[in-house]
């Protein structure tokens, strides 16, 4: 199969890629040489030709998005500040080796005050804006970092990042709390930590070692401590965040079962909220940038 060009989502971790023919995906292959596991930009391009396999013949356009655009990555991509339309113009071309082969690089976006930026997820946004026309109101995007998204006439006008996801993983595994954090999930404990958090984020710090204090003076049930840690995360990230979504319209941008808990996060809040594919998003965002890269 000869595709007309190749999607490109490139993680810290991963990297996915999509066969387009006639604008629609046509095939997916993924791969775990992420940007975290190469070793300096010479690797990119390798990489890229492993993955895409028999999809990479000659010629052949690659518009990616991601970290493959960090300062890390392949070349950096300059960030656009906000406010501004996502992914609407300044692709950044790769160098290559390979005769025939094309990279584009989606830029990511920055925000001066508080200072900000976000890589990958502008691809998303612009996806969503063009499946969901004249779409106005806040995005939530979870993941490591997760992103909350003002957006209004087409453009994003202001975001902010949230660590939760690593603070979960780093408390997880290089804290105290590794030795409290058993498998399992208890749903009753997700909802109690994210009262906790919600209500008094402040105490965040406090609530934390008092999962551990718990797991030494009682017995828990198997995965309540795990529940309850990512309650108070999420709580508490949701409290702080409330500015953004109160009186909005909010929607989570997101796949998996990460993006059921702040769908179950903002429920509890009584917030009415809507769940955009986070898949189909990327994929309409990097149709987007082909478009006005071939326009």
């Amino acid at each position: 199969m000869t595709p007309d060009w190749i999607a490109c989502d490139w993680g810290t971790s991963n990297l996915r890629l999509w066969a387009m023919k006639d604008g629609a995906p046509v095939g997916e292959r993924r791969s775990d040489r992420g940007m975290g596991r190469l070793d300096g930009p010479q690797a990119f391009e390798d990489a890229l030709i492993e993955a895409a396999g028999d999809w990479a013949a000659p010629p052949v356009t690659v518009v990616a998005c991601g970290m493959v655009g960090a300062r890390q990555g392949w070349i950096e991509a300059p960030y656009i500040p906000v406010p501004a339309k996502p992914s609407a113009s300044g692709l950044v071309r790769a160098p290559t080796r390979t005769p025939g082969l094309s990279v584009h690089i989606v830029p990511g976006m920055s925000q001066a005050d508080p200072a900000d930026v976000m890589r990958g997820e502008e691809t998303q946004i612009a996806g969503h804006l063009a499946l969901h026309r004249n779409w106005d109101g806040v995005l939530c995007l979870p993941g490591t970092h997760t992103k909350w998204a003002h957006v209004s006439v087409d453009e994003v006008v202001s975001f902010q990042t949230y660590m939760t996801g690593e603070m979960f993983a780093v408390l997880g595994q290089h804290s105290v709390l590794r030795h409290s954090l058993t498998d399992g999930w208890d749903d009753a404990a997700f909802e109690a930590g994210l009262e906790q958090g919600f209500d008094r984020p402040e105490r965040l710090a406090n609530r934390l070692f008092s999962l551990r204090a718990e797991s030494l003076l009682s017995d828990p049930a198997p995965g309540a401590a795990r529940a309850r840690l990512s309650g108070l995360l999420i709580g508490a990230e949701i409290a702080s965040a409330k500015p953004y979504w109160l009186g909005q319209r909010v929607a989570v941008l997101g796949d998996g079962v990460q993006a059921d808990l702040y769908l179950r996060a903002l429920a509890v809040q009584s917030v009415p909220v809507e769940r955009s594919d986070a898949t189909r998003a990327t994929l309409a965002g990097l149709a987007a940038a082909h478009a006005a890269l071939t326009a």
